[in-house]
């Protein structure tokens, strides 16, 4: 099973390994750890072996986290933007001296309804953050405004809209959505609920993150033996700093090689690598792998991922087809969306490339850990793909 060969790009990270500050706290992880596995309906996403793909990568294992099953939104943003959502609403309801200690049950069975119900939560997104958000807001009983692109397509718009969110379209990009929605929530007195940051904004999505942080640790607890490598997807960088926290917690100086995979049309951490600097990608970001459509990095995931990342990886959108496809036809068929196969596209381009796999140090010894970060959340769209 392969596909076929595409140009990628490849930078080694020349800062990999040096000291840096502490982006995700452990305390913070354990309180959302103990948080969200409490909450109805959570359970492990599967962790799936792929044999026939390691046969063809020339490595001994390929794990692959499922996460379409996540709590039925479709993603591991799912973990996340939720969890943010409850966390803003606890304090703001302490704040306004409503509740001191409001839970997320007492919240959710509508005790605080009248005191959430004044509050309003926006973000912009792709799609799967703001699913996430809407569906926090409409478990805690709040008002939810999503701010999305011109490119996001009707159906993840739908989707969104289904919790009960009103959905407002922004010209441009990704970014523009983002400054779109502070803009507002700045002039509404709103409050912003986002998955990337930057200076002066980064405790909420630091709960965000550490949300994410427990798909790698499930990963981490249901992995046969420790993974020597793990591709990630890019987007702003809070789910690969997220997953590269956790490995490095779980594992220490055993931490499997970190590689970073972002669209080669939206590639703004690999830009930012090759600047020593965060940088933003110009122009209008138009790849397939629509939740990657990112072209300013995440502070606090560039803090973490500028000493973390092993590598850095840009692949095109033709290879995320080449893996949808892949892994649509094989027996059991895994459903795979767009963003979510990027990391999967990064290995088995590089697995032919004896350049690529001596830079990276792949063998056929090497176990690789994957996840595949969203479903079909976007039917149609991968439906036409898959054909």
């Amino acid at each position: 099973m392969t596909i076929p060969r595409r140009p990628y790009r490849l930078l080694l990270n020349r800062h990999a390994g040096t000291p840096g500050v502490v982006v995700l706290p452990e305390g913070g992880f354990r309180r959302a750890r103990e948080e969200i596995t409490a909450w109805p309906g959570y359970a492990p996403t599967p962790l799936l072996p792929l044999a026939e793909l390691a046969q063809a990568a020339r490595v001994a294992a390929i794990h692959w986290k499922d996460e379409g099953p996540r709590f039925g939104l479709g993603s591991f943003k799912a973990l996340g933007g939720a969890y943010a959502v409850m966390k803003l609403l606890q304090a703001e309801l302490a704040r306004r001296g409503a509740a001191n200690a409001a839970t997320a049950a007492e919240m959710a069975d509508g005790t605080h309804k009248d005191a959430t119900g004044a509050i309003t939560v926006t973000c912009a997104t792709d799609g799967n953050h703001g699913r996430s958000v809407a569906w926090g807001a409409q478990r805690f009983r709040c008002r939810c405004v999503i701010f999305v692109h011109e490119g996001v397509s009707q159906g993840r718009r739908d989707a969104i809209a289904r919790y009960g969110a009103e959905i407002r379209v922004v010209p441009g990009t990704y970014d523009d959505a983002v400054r779109a929605a502070q803009r507002t929530a700045e002039a509404e007195a709103w409050f912003v609920v986002s998955d990337t940051s930057y200076p002066g904004y980064t405790e909420v999505p630091r709960d965000v993150m550490q949300g994410y942080r427990l798909m790698a640790e499930e990963a981490a607890e249901a992995i046969p033996e420790p993974p020597t490598h793990v591709f990630i997807q890019g987007g702003v960088g809070g789910v690969a700093a997220a997953v590269s926290v956790q490995m490095r917690a779980r594992y220490g100086t055993r931490a499997p090689r970190l590689v970073v995979v972002e669209p080669d049309r939206a590639a703004c951490l690999l830009a930012s690598a090759e600047a020593g600097r965060p940088v933003t990608v110009e122009g209008d970001l138009d790849t397939l792998m629509a939740g990657l459509a990112c072209g300013e990095p995440s502070l606090l995931a560039w803090q973490e991922l500028e000493r973390a990342a092993f590598a850095w990886m840009a692949v095109p959108d033709e290879s995320a087809v080449d893996c949808m496809r892949l892994l649509a036809r094989r027996t059991p068929k895994l459903e795979a969306g767009e963003s979510a196969v990027a990391g999967l596209a990064a290995l088995l381009l590089l697995a032919r490339d004896p350049f690529g796999r001596a830079a990276l140090g792949l063998e056929e010894g090497s176990r690789v850990l994957l996840f595949g970060t969203e479903g079909a959340t976007d039917p149609e769209l991968y439906a036409r793909l898959t054909a």
